[in-house]
């Protein structure tokens, strides 16, 4: 049971826990992101004029940043009511504030270049598609193989039906003769779900964010004002 000057302290704790997880959390749909089967296999095909490996890259090391920033402003506002310090809720406070910096414009990329990290991704398959179409080299023949075992997918849907020698050598034998699914719209539709969760765990990620700014803003004002009340002269009965 909490002492009753303890209160805030030991309410607050459940709140820094969620931070933290929720800290935990994106650094861990980052490092997916990043090391993934799926996204590494693309990232590695690409080619340096195509943005992809950029995107994957730049999301890697922000998930990160963003992860590090939730966790540490959790720990020093846990710490800053413990210990009633002003300097620890002014230096959460900055780590809340330097995140949500981070976090907006994160956002707001997020559905003004929506088709841009799709559209990067199916270039990619376009180009190893069309290079081994032409037999350019047996390596892109590898490469568009594990394309096909990795999104369980089997080629580009001809207009006319049929399944051309590329799906016949390259696509997993199951595909081949269940009439697997166009690679493109199996890109499409993998990305729009793991982009759908990103979106989802931004928003969260910002709410928490602003609450935290609040919090130890109040916190801050708190520990100051009482500070300054204790300073007061006392009164003598005489």
């Amino acid at each position: 049971v909490c002492a009753q000057q303890e209160l805030l302290p030991c309410q607050s704790l459940p709140k820094s826990l969620l931070l933290q997880l929720l800290g935990l959390s994106i650094a861990t749909l980052s490092t997916v992101t990043h090391y993934g089967l799926h996204f590494t296999l693309i990232s590695n095909i690409s080619l340096e004029s195509n943005a992809y490996r950029a995107i994957h890259h730049a999301a890697f090391y922000f998930g990160i940043c963003l992860s590090m920033a939730l966790i540490l402003a959790a720990l020093l506002s846990s710490a800053a009511m413990v210990r009633e310090s002003q300097c620890l809720t002014a230096t959460g406070f900055f780590c809340f504030a330097l995140a949500f910096c981070g976090l907006i414009p994160a956002a707001c990329w997020r559905y003004t270049h929506s088709t841009e990290v799709e559209n990067s991704m199916m270039d990619v398959y376009d180009l190893v598609y069309e290079e081994v179409r032409k037999n350019v080299s047996s390596l892109r023949r590898q490469e568009l193989a594990a394309i096909h075992e990795a999104f369980l997918c089997c080629g580009k849907h001809s207009p006319f039906g049929d399944t051309t020698d590329i799906e016949q050598e390259t696509c997993p034998h199951s595909q081949v003769h269940d009439a697997g699914q166009d690679c493109l719209q199996k890109i499409r539709d993998f990305l729009k779900k793991h982009m759908d969760f990103v979106s989802t765990l931004l928003g969260v990620t910002i709410g928490f964010t602003v609450y935290g700014m609040i919090l130890t803003s109040f916190l801050w004002f708190s520990i100051h004002f009482s500070s300054n009340l204790d300073r007061k002269g006392k009164y003598i009965l005489r």
